[in-house]
């Protein structure tokens, strides 16, 4: 392995360069295995720490090793048996001997246990140790295989588990995971010393060993937190370096800011007060927008917070700069709901003609105003105005380039190609984590001499860690829980068997409503019946519930529908033509019904926390109470607590970080290529301080040396752990 720096250390930025197969035990077939897993260079190899740790410098005997305790032990697989009791129950039985006493361990359904464990295999197994029928046995422990007897990795020492890799032994990755560590060393480290003494981290060369082989299991701790600090501080990097250039490079628009415009307009004839919140966010808006710099804001609100009218009320304010207004929606669904929602927000102020929700068209009628505001739908089947009765896409794609409509509402078709707008000047991105930072960037782009104001809007709460490094080259403002528009009804949440009992209350519960003239939402995972999926099925739902329930009007609505005929139905669920609308996620988000009152959501464990909070939060916001029935079995720990979850709390910021612990984090840069996941060691929950440490001195260092000139090994391995999501930055 070549020297790639002075010194005699390899940078890490040169060690991403080297593929695992140059690593002796690891080439050929078993590169190829690791390359399917993500671990496709040495680094990938470097950063692929161990899971958990075997003392066996102190390891007891089978026979010392206390009863009824969690233990972990290390024996030899004398004799393997599957027993195959019944259709559906496999006992899978192994006796292991350690040299003084023997050990029979039992697993249920779990037959890779005899491939995994073959004779002669040394194995740790861990759990508790019970003594039945004269004999010591151990019930469904877990396993890690140590591969062979007498290597000097797995005897006497502090003995790493790494996550298996199928294709590869746990020895071999062992023992190639110790020849790289051995072969590159030491790794230079561009975290300058000052900053090292403060937070009080290890030399990074010494923090590489220590988390693979440590001598002792004392000196994990410190190396993993300080690999975490280098992973968090390369993303702060990077986003520093984002947030620099949005500020240095970018040519922005100076908003003037009217006090007797559009937006005075808006608020005058608005049938409610705005909050308190809505006023700071606008006003926080409005600053930025007045700044010759780009805005670049994210609005953090939960469900029924309010956005729709700061969205608003950015775009008037550009408008009454004679620029342009667009909102970008992830789903067709969402993109009419806003354009509805928006449009009668205008046409209450008297600043545009009504719009008549009328499938997927419009009835035009007369401005109040003499000066409207032109509102537009274009999504990839269709095209709507409000100022016209009907319009083909053609003709409205030429009038956005002419600048002839004001605000545009749509999905991913805004950035398409052959779509160009006359002067954008503030961008609207709903939900943002459904869009790809490129598509983000894409619509950005579509301003013509300066970049658009980008305001990026979503009501999937977002806990303040991972806002630090999802979003961290954005500006943040948020309406809280006790900052929502006042009268919110309160809504009852219920987590219910799939019995038939359980189900006689909750459709006890639509008909009540019913009758009251309120109407229900029964939300089912997938569309049809699938044999490898045991889910409900959309319109086997339909079906069932259109028996069930003879004297109601029961509508489908499903993500394979075409876009007219979705467009119909809600439609027809909003003007209370339906009671009942059984659908898919296609309603998560974005949807208000003003008398819905009843949720059912049939096998809730299938669904995501966010977005179960999500579908909660498409009933109703004036007409209450409200009831949302979780239908499940849940057969994981984790669909446990995301019930639980639910019921215990309504705060879509309380759901988020509990979503957090239990799901874990993502990457933050978007989708790239297999093994550059950004956290791969760092934990944003349990690493706080360090990520608020490290975030501090990003920032500090991009201020003192914005191009990284005086850091090269840092913009270099920066560059390349994060791969081409950020090579921009690097772009001069």
């Amino acid at each position: 392995m070549a020297d790639a720096s002075t010194g005699g250390e390899r940078t890490l930025a040169y060690l991403s360069t080297i593929p695992v197969s140059r690593v002796k035990n690891l080439t050929g077939k078993r590169a190829t295995a690791l390359a399917s897993a993500g671990i496709e260079t040495v680094v990938d190899l470097l950063f692929h720490v161990p899971r958990r740790y075997i003392d066996r410098s102190t390891s007891a005997a089978i026979a010392d090793a206390p009863l009824g305790e969690e233990v972990t032990v290390v024996a030899t697989v004398q004799k393997m048996t599957v027993r195959r009791v019944r259709r559906n129950l496999s006992i899978i039985e192994a006796t292991l001997y350690d040299g003084e006493t023997y050990l029979f361990a039992t697993w249920f359904n779990q037959v890779f246990r005899s491939r995994q464990l073959p004779e002669g295999t040394e194995v740790a197994l861990s759990g508790k140790i019970e003594r039945q029928r004269g004999r010591l046995q151990m019930k469904s422990p877990d396993a890690d295989v140590l591969d062979r007897p007498g290597e000097s990795l797995v005897t006497g020492r502090v003995v790493p588990v790494h996550s298996t890799v199928k294709g590869v032994t746990p020895g071999h990755l062992r023992r190639g995971i110790h020849n790289a560590v051995t072969r590159s060393l030491p790794v230079a480290d561009p975290v300058e010393e000052d900053v090292l003494d403060r937070l009080d981290l290890m030399d990074r060369s010494a923090a590489i060993e220590s988390i693979h082989f440590p001598e002792k299991l004392e000196e994990v701790e410190p190396a993993r937190n300080r690999l975490a600090f280098d992973e968090l501080f390369r993303l702060e990097v990077a986003l520093a370096l984002q947030k620099r250039r949005q500020i240095d490079d970018a040519v922005g628009i100076a908003h003037p800011i009217a006090t007797d415009g559009l937006l005075t307009d808006l608020v005058d004839g608005l049938p409610f007060p705005l909050t308190f919140a809505q006023e700071r966010v606008i006003s926080e808006v409005r600053e930025d927008m007045a700044r010759p710099h780009p805005m670049h804001r994210l609005l953090l609100g939960d469900v029924g917070a309010g956005k729709t009218v700061v969205a608003v009320a950015a775009m008037l304010t550009a408008v009454d700069g004679g620029h342009q207004g667009a909102v970008m929606a992830p789903t067709e669904v969402l993109a009419v709901q806003h354009f509805l929602s928006i449009g009668a927000l205008l046409a209450g102020a008297g600043l545009a003609p009504p719009i008549e929700a009328n499938g997927m068209g419009s009835l035009f009628s007369p401005p109040e105003t003499e000066r409207p505001v032109r509102l537009a739908l274009l999504t990839g089947s269709n095209a709507e105005v409000n100022y016209r009765d009907s319009i083909t896409r053609r003709e409205l794609v030429d009038e956005i380039a002419a600048g002839e409509v004001d605000i545009v509402v749509g999905t991913h078709a805004l950035i398409q190609e052959g779509l160009d707008f006359h002067r954008l000047g503030v961008a609207v991105v709903d939900e943002q984590h459904r869009f790809g930072v490129h598509q983000r960037v894409e619509l950005r782009e579509k301003g013509a001499d300066a970049e658009p104001d980008l305001l990026i809007m979503t009501a999937t709460p977002i806990p303040r860690t991972l806002s630090m490094t999802l979003y961290g080259d954005l500006d943040v403002s948020a309406i809280g829980r006790d900052e929502m528009p006042p009268g919110r009804p309160e809504v009852k949440t219920t987590a219910l068997p799939k019995t038939p009992a359980a189900e006689q209350r909750w459709l006890k519960r639509i008909v009540e409503e019913a009758a009251a003239g309120h109407q229900t939402f029964v939300v089912c995972p997938l569309v049809e019946d699938s044999p490898k999926v045991e889910a409900s099925s959309a319109t086997a739902e339909w079906e069932r519930l259109s028996r069930l329930l003879p004297d109601l009007r029961v509508g489908l609505l499903h993500g394979q529908m075409a876009p007219r005929d979705k467009a119909a139905v809600m439609a027809s669920f909003r003007d209370q033509e339906l009671d009942v609308l059984v659908a898919t996620t296609v309603i998560e988000v974005g949807i208000d019904i003003p008398h819905s009152t009843v949720m059912v959501i049939e096998d809730a464990d299938r669904f995501g926390l966010s977005q179960l909070h999500q579908l909660r939060g498409r009933l109703s916001r004036g007409v209450g109470p409200n009831y949302c029935y979780l239908v499940a079995e849940p057969t994981t720990t984790e669909s446990e607590e995301r019930l639980a979850a639910m019921v215990a709390s309504d705060d879509g910021f309380v759901l988020a970080e509990e979503d957090l612990r239990i799901r874990g984090q993502g990457t933050v840069f978007g989708a790239r290529q297999a093994g550059s996941a950004d956290l791969r060691i760092a934990d944003i929950l349990r690493d706080t301080q360090l990520l608020i440490d490290a975030r501090r001195e990003a920032f500090a260092l991009v201020a003192e040396d914005p191009e990284l000139t005086d850091h090269p090994d840092l913009a270099q391995e920066v560059r390349a752990l994060l791969g081409d999501a950020i090579a921009w930055l690097f772009v001069s």
